[in-house]
């Protein structure tokens, strides 16, 4: 968790910025820590970041098309150099809340806000951070979709079970929560909701930054109906990558799905798949012919995934130590399986 010395430099941050512009990772964690701050002190403008696991400096065109006079960060395990030099230049203040471990040098002129810092070692996600630094009740609701987005049911979970019995379901478990309540549906909608064109996504933003209540994300309306035809495409997508996923388990303790198409959606598939299947290690690998994205779930794969894409050439991974991403050349895919397969016989 944040100190109480860190709530009040934030809060202070929030209060100087006049035209902030918030970078926040592509999920709905990222997205319900821009809505808090955003909603906290109405005002700024949302960025979501495409790029992974890096904001890399292309982003940074948008603090001056935008007129930004304060960078927030919010949700990112890794900000480029060249992102923070072009900051630096002109002068700019940064404010990077995240909850990842990271590789990158924070420079000494941002302001960098991480509990592993504080707590070493704790699970938080950015969505609960932001709220304890608002402390709106109002936008309590926006904080649990983050947190259980994340993998994460926080302390006021059964604060909001009181105010919306309706939406939760009986266990207080996680991934019970996200897969089978209503809670999780929005949050689906959420993330499908971000993986729509750029227009849709802004509309969305917009949107959710005046909402009052959950009720006006799940009842579809002339307002948020692009948000539920996004959702219905791309959950009819993954019910049939999923049904043909259970084709191919078996004995093993890894579950090894690859597939193609116009769509990616390999983080939502291993999430899914590790909730059907609590017991194994989750790997889904979507490949374009060029490139191929990697999620992985299970114990240690962090670790594993490191050592797997030991000299892999333009190779990149990370997160967390039981959900990791990668991207790897098309050509390396065959390699990639045989080396981790050899890994978890060895366990």
């Amino acid at each position: 968790m944040l100190t109480q010395k860190q709530i009040d430099e934030i809060k202070e941050h929030l209060e100087k910025a006049q035209n902030p512009v918030f970078f926040f990772d592509n999920d709905p964690d990222g997205l319900c820590s821009f809505l808090l701050l955003q909603r906290y002190i109405e005002r700024g403008k949302g960025v979501v970041i495409k790029s992974a696991p890096n904001l890399t400096v292309d982003y940074f065109r948008k603090v001056n098309e935008l007129n930004a006079d304060y960078v927030f960060i919010l949700d990112k395990p890794e900000v480029s150099e060249e992102f923070f030099e072009e900051c630096h230049k002109i002068n700019i203040p940064v404010v990077w809340i995240d909850h990842h471990e990271t590789t990158t040098k924070v420079p000494k002129f941002a302001n960098y806000y991480n509990p592993l810092l504080n707590d070493g070692g704790s699970y938080i996600p950015t969505s609960f951070l932001c709220y304890q630094v608002t402390g709106k009740k109002e936008d309590m609701w926006i904080a649990v979709i983050g947190c259980i987005s994340d993998w994460h049911v926080p302390d006021f979970y059964s604060d909001f079970e009181k105010k919306y019995p309706d939406l939760g379901i009986e266990s207080k478990k996680m991934p019970e929560i996200y897969y089978e309540s209503q809670l999780g549906k929005i949050a689906q909608l959420m993330n499908a909701g971000l993986k729509d064109r750029t227009t849709n996504v802004i509309r969305m933003l917009k949107f959710l930054m005046k909402v009052k209540t959950p009720y006006g994300v799940l009842e579809e309306s002339k307002n948020n109906r692009l948000m539920h035809k996004r959702f219905n495409y791309i959950d009819g997508k993954q019910r049939k990558l999923i049904e043909k996923a259970k084709k191919v388990v078996d004995d093993g303790r890894v579950l090894f799905f690859e597939y193609g198409g116009e769509l990616s959606i390999s983080t939502d598939l291993a999430n899914e798949l590790k909730y059907l299947y609590p017991d194994k290690i989750i790997v889904v690998a979507y490949d374009t012919g060029v490139k191929v994205n990697i999620s992985l779930r299970g114990k240690n794969v962090r670790e594993k995934l490191l050592k797997v894409i030991e000299g892999f050439e333009n190779a990149t991974g990370g997160g967390h130590e039981e959900a990791v991403g990668a991207k790897i050349k098309s050509e390396d895919l065959g390699l990639f399986r045989e080396r981790l397969l050899a890994l978890t016989r060895e366990d």
